[in-house]
């Protein structure tokens, strides 16, 4: 019997060439498509932000996945999704898109540097419209691979809100650790905000009534993962110690060069 090759969802924060070169950006560009190319099943996801030209990077709507509302915070969001290829990698990359959230030309704070008080829900909205969408797909992946601190909501969500769909109970979840940290805490009403999509106080008692730093939101990413990567040369180990400590497989650092991570990470989503 042929053996079905094992499926990876990559979530990722950014991904050249829509976004400039970054450490996060290059990475996951490559790493897709390198497991790709060693015969894994791949979709990757990013967050359509207003600054990425559409018409260059020929991004279009795909109608049969776009359209769903999501409630955050009491308000409706529309959730828009978008396709585009990388051409040279032979991959499709999908982009959560929400006029209230991912329009504006800036990414994460506006020119003067100043982060925008709605980052979290825009969190919030990324992760779930991912994946609502990969239910849309009818898609079951393996392994859900994030990368960067905009998907660290993803493994709560696959473990706790979608725990009973059938793309999602088997998946294992890897959550890769940069230097990329936001700066301005969560609100306070922010462990409200997960309660209202049904995650019980018991899951995040950790930040109930509290406001939110980065480290924080990462280590509640780490606590619903089975592995953790460093992603970056860190130069603060404590997320990695706190992993060990909860029991998770931690990979060390592997270098920036896809021969240099390649195989190892291939090796850790087989092991899981």
């Amino acid at each position: 019997m042929t053996k079905e090759p094992l499926r990876v969802l990559y979530i990722s924060q950014e991904i050249t060439p829509y976004l400039p070169e970054s450490e996060i950006s290059k990475i996951c560009r490559y790493l897709p498509q390198g497991a790709q190319e060693n015969g894994i099943e791949i979709r990757a996801f990013m967050p359509r932000y207003g600054h990425i030209n559409e018409r260059r990077n020929q991004l279009h709507e795909v109608q049969r996945l776009s359209g769903m509302n999501l409630i955050i915070n009491d308000s409706d969001h529309q959730l828009i999704i978008k396709v585009a290829s990388i051409q040279a990698a032979r991959m499709q990359v999908y982009f959560i898109d929400n006029e209230d959230y991912f329009q504006r030309k800036n990414v994460f704070a506006d020119e003067n540097g100043k982060e925008f008080d709605d980052n979290e829900d825009r969190a919030i909205f990324f992760a779930r419209g991912v994946l609502e969408t990969i239910k849309k797909l009818r898609w079951t992946p393996d392994i859900v691979h994030c990368h960067g601190w905009i998907t660290s909501l993803a493994p709560l969500y696959i473990k706790r809100v979608y725990q009973d769909e059938p793309f999602f109970q088997k998946a294992k979840i890897v959550y890769s650790l940069y230097n990329d940290k936001f700066n301005n805490l969560f609100s306070k009403n922010f462990s409200e905000k997960l309660k209202f999509d049904g995650i019980s106080e018991n899951d995040i008692e950790q930040i109930k009534d509290k406001e939110i730093s980065c480290n924080d939101l990462c280590q509640l990413a780490v606590d619903f993962s089975e592995a953790v990567i460093e992603g970056s040369n860190l130069s603060d180990k404590s997320l990695v110690d706190y992993a060990q400590e909860k029991g998770r497989k931690v990979l060390p650092y592997c270098g920036s060069e896809i021969e240099d991570y390649l195989n190892p990470y291939i090796e850790l989503y087989n092991s899981l």
